[in-house]
């Protein structure tokens, strides 16, 4: 595909007032307010140069009320001697109506949130006498235990003569649908056609076999291909077989063939992507790639934030990951912060998630040895951490986020502080590329059909199964007597069962590198760790003496957590009001003196979030835009985003908004009404 599917990486401004807390926190660079304008992005075309993105960047015009009706209509059902619905689109939901044969009093489900859409199309009869035309809307809405289910509504547009005018109303339709889950304007003449919506984008999905006790590779297969193939997307699918083989990979891209890159795994397969990124001759762009993340590992912590980012309510295992597959779908995009972390080696790697030292670093690791418990295994470590629990002797310094900073050589040495003020924050606002090993690659996905069954049916369509089942829509098809449908040509192709290729090999061996970029590849089972990347301007030499306007706690931790993002995993808040673009590295740490009984008070109530209410007198919290730790124990456990590095002092910068990660559009789920 070349070169074309870099048009596809210009992107759409969206109304920065439906995220919340747009335009708080502090410039990247200085003390100043962020603009109240920030560019989030969407799947789909935008600016292609400096001329559209000032105009794009202009303010947008007033956003549509959400009851706003953009296309009203009734329509029949599939089988044809259903009943028959009004039907109203609006900016955030699908609203039906019955009509006949009785109107409902009571409607049920006749409210589909788009936040619950993967996708949708068009269909026909294969009935040459049949002039209606038909369209379909996959959704995944919640039950009343609150789990996902899979569901589809097909609706006969009849109200033409002709095939070709009931043709048109379904393509009307779904792509008014598609637009709005995508992001992409709408025309205000009305003139709503298939053109509007671009090429499909293409993804690279990189999933740990591995992960999540085993179980990454029958989700992906059962819940997260059917998906984003109803979504229309294009993917190529790769099973990763190492430690650091997705950071290979992503090392030897042609990255003009994609438009994203996906990780199916835990918070471990990101972080070799994200440094394979910038470990690259060309990290300037390589870094400004999409990166998405669709949890089936143990922590899921950045799952966990895209998850709250979404609008969603907190959630586990594969309710967490059908919320963020939903997002995917949806294709919107923010700003993340990376954290450059130098090693004592003098090695560098990048974090989008934390730092650890002390009791969270000893639970991470100690507690692999519980892996096939899955997130369980955090469970029972905290608890045997809790009975031998340790204190570290060491000394944090940091940056204050909000002092301007100075030359990063000082004259003299840096006087430690008397004060150690407990600091509680500031509650939330409301395709040449490499070898593709155990590739499955460009599976033709038309729609996902039940098994149709007609008497003389001449090619009846297979059967799916679909989420870990069968078909589950047997209402909405037709019996003995309806024709069976098939995809509309005229559209492009909706998905159909992914029809898993054999998983031999492509090529054994690393893949190859960039010709320019003379590095050898990584040591296989060695932690990921960065040549190039962006200088760290605001860090002295490792063992130099720091600015005079850093702070420096000294004395005796139990834990000490710098974290990026609001979750340390998907069901511990640790920083309830960070955010991926905040310019700012949450700095937590708890003293000792605290009793066994507080220490798990504090990580209850971080479930929800609220552990700087409880008014611990050991637990402190800072803000900071760099900072230096320096561990005075000879022995004890270092962690960069959940992986172990070797243990000595350790410094970090963060670089505001150096990649984008797909998140979904902000806080558009909104309140979820359940089945």
């Amino acid at each position: 595909m070349g070169g074309g599917c870099a048009d596809l990486r210009g992107w759409l401004l969206e109304d920065p007032a439906c995220e919340e807390g747009a335009g708080s926190g502090q410039g990247p660079e200085s003390g100043e307010p962020r603009p109240k304008q920030e560019l989030t992005w969407s799947w789909g075309h935008g600016p292609k140069n400096s001329l559209d993105r000032a105009e794009a960047m202009a303010p947008p015009p007033p956003p549509l009320a959400a009851s706003t009706p953009l296309l009203h209509g009734e329509f029949g059902s599939y089988p044809a001697r259903g009943p028959r619905y009004a039907l109203t689109l609006t900016s955030q939901a699908l609203h039906i109506q019955r009509l006949r044969p009785k109107p409902e009093a009571r409607p049920r489900g006749g409210l589909v949130p788009l936040a619950e859409v993967s996708g949708c199309c068009t269909l026909r009869s294969r009935s040459p006498s049949d002039t209606a035309a038909y369209f379909c809307i996959y959704t995944y809405p919640r039950g009343r235990r609150g789990g996902r289910r899979r569901a589809s509504r097909t609706f006969r547009a009849d109200g033409a003569a002709t095939y070709e005018e009931n043709r048109a109303e379904a393509q009307r339709w779904a792509t008014a649908l598609m637009c709005l889950l995508r992001g992409l304007p709408l025309p205000g003449d009305g003139e709503i056609t298939p053109e509007l919506l671009p090429r499909p984008p293409r993804l690279l999905l990189l999933v740990n076999p591995f992960g999540g006790r085993g179980l990454a590779w029958q989700w992906c297969k059962n819940h997260v291909l059917p998906m984003i193939s109803e979504a229309g997307l294009s993917f190529n699918l790769i099973q990763t077989e190492r430690q650091n083989h997705a950071r290979e990979l992503v090392q030897g891209l042609s990255l003009s063939e994609w438009d994203g890159i996906v990780t199916l795994s835990g918070d471990g397969l990101l972080f070799e992507v994200l440094n394979g990124l910038l470990d690259r001759p060309d990290w300037e762009e390589a870094v400004k790639m999409p990166v998405g993340i669709l949890p089936c590992g143990s922590g899921n912590a950045l799952a966990g934030a895209v998850n709250q980012h979404g609008g969603f309510e907190p959630a586990l295992g594969l309710d967490l990951l059908l919320n963020c597959s939903l997002l995917l779908c949806r294709g919107g995009g923010h700003p993340l912060d990376l954290l450059s972390v130098t090693l004592a080696s003098g090695s560098r790697c990048f974090s989008f998630l934390s730092v650890a030292w002390g009791f969270v670093s000893d639970v991470d690791i100690q507690s692999e040895r519980f892996r096939a418990l899955g997130s369980a295994r955090f469970t029972l470590g905290t608890v045997l951490g809790l009975a031998t629990l340790h204190t570290y002797r060491g000394r944090l310094s940091y940056l204050p986020a909000s002092v301007e900073p100075a030359s990063p050589t000082p004259a003299h040495s840096l006087p430690r502080a008397k004060s150690e003020l407990t600091l509680t924050p500031e509650p939330a606002p409301p395709m040449a590329h490499s070898p593709l090993h155990r590739s499955v690659s460009d599976l033709p996905l038309p729609l996902p059909q039940p098994a149709l069954v007609s008497p003389g049916s001449p090619e009846p369509l297979p059967v799916l199964s679909l989420n870990g089942g069968g078909p589950e829509l047997v209402g909405d098809w037709g019996g003995a007597g309806d024709a069976p449908l098939s995809p509309d040509p005229l559209l492009p192709s909706p998905p159909s069962s992914p029809k898993v290729a054999s998983l031999s090999p492509i090529t054994e061996g690393p893949p190859e590198m960039p010709a320019s970029s003379g590095l050898p590849p990584p040591t296989p089972g060695a932690p990921a760790t960065s040549t190039w990347g962006p200088p760290d301007h605001l860090l002295p030499p490792l063992g130099s003496p720091l600015p005079p306007d850093w702070v420096t706690l000294e004395g005796d931790f139990v834990l000490i957590l710098a974290i990026s993002p609001s979750h340390l995993s998907a069901d511990l808040v640790a920083a309830p009001h960070a955010r991926f673009d905040d310019g700012l590295v949450h700095l937590c740490w708890v003293q000792s003196g605290i009793s066994r009984a507080a220490l798990l008070r504090l990580f209850l109530a971080m479930e929800r979030g609220s552990h700087f209410s409880l008014g611990c007198p050991q637990l402190g919290y800072a803000g900071a835009r760099a900072f230096r730790l320096e561990p005075l124990t000879p022995r004890g456990l270092l962690t960069v985003d959940g992986e172990l590095v070797e243990y000595g002092p350790l410094q970090a910068q963060m670089h505001p908004g150096l990649g984008t990660l797909l998140t979904g559009p902000p806080g558009c789920a909104g309140q979820e009404p359940r089945t």
